[in-house]
C-alpha cells in the first residue's frame, strides 16, 4: 500500500520560514515527486517538482524563495520555504504519479498559515 505522509506545517509570521517533509512508503524511491498547494476557495496548484535524478522546477510565484529536495535513501521529499508571504497560506500536498501502477498518489496535506 502506497502512503505519502506530510509534516512540518504550522503558523509562521510573514518573512519567516518552514520546512515541509513528505515520507513515502510502499513505492519506488525513483519516482518524480511534487508539492501542490490549495488555498481556501482556490484550485490546487503545482508548487514544485523534483525528478528522480534531482532536476527541479518551480511555480513562478515561489521561485527564489522555495527549494525542493529529496533523500532517496529515506524516501523523503522536502520543501524549504523561505521569505513566506500571507499569500502562501494553503494546505500543502505531496504528490506522485507512479508509472508502475498508473495511479496518482496524494498525501493528506499539511496546513501552512502565514500571518501578516
Amino acid at each position: 500500500q502506497v502512503q505519502l505522509v506530510e509534516s512540518g506545517g504550522g503558523l509562521v509570521q510573514a518573512g519567516g520560514a518552514l520546512r515541509l517533509s513528505c515520507t513515502a512508503s510502499g513505492i519506488s524511491s525513483t519516482v518524480d515527486m511534487d508539492w501542490y498547494r490549495q488555498a481556501p476557495g482556490e484550485r490546487r496548484e503545482l508548487v514544485a517538482t523534483i525528478t528522480s535524478r534531482g532536476f527541479t522546477n518551480y511555480a513562478d510565484s515561489v521561485k527564489g524563495r522555495f527549494t525542493i529536495s529529496r533523500d532517496n535513501a529515506k524516501k523523503t521529499t522536502y520543501l524549504q520555504m523561505n521569505s513566506l508571504k500571507p499569500e502562501d497560506t494553503a494546505v500543502y500536498f505531496c504528490h506522485t504519479y507512479w508509472i508502475f501502477t498508473a495511479r496518482d498518489y496524494w498525501g493528506q496535506g499539511t496546513l501552512v498559515t502565514v500571518s501578516s
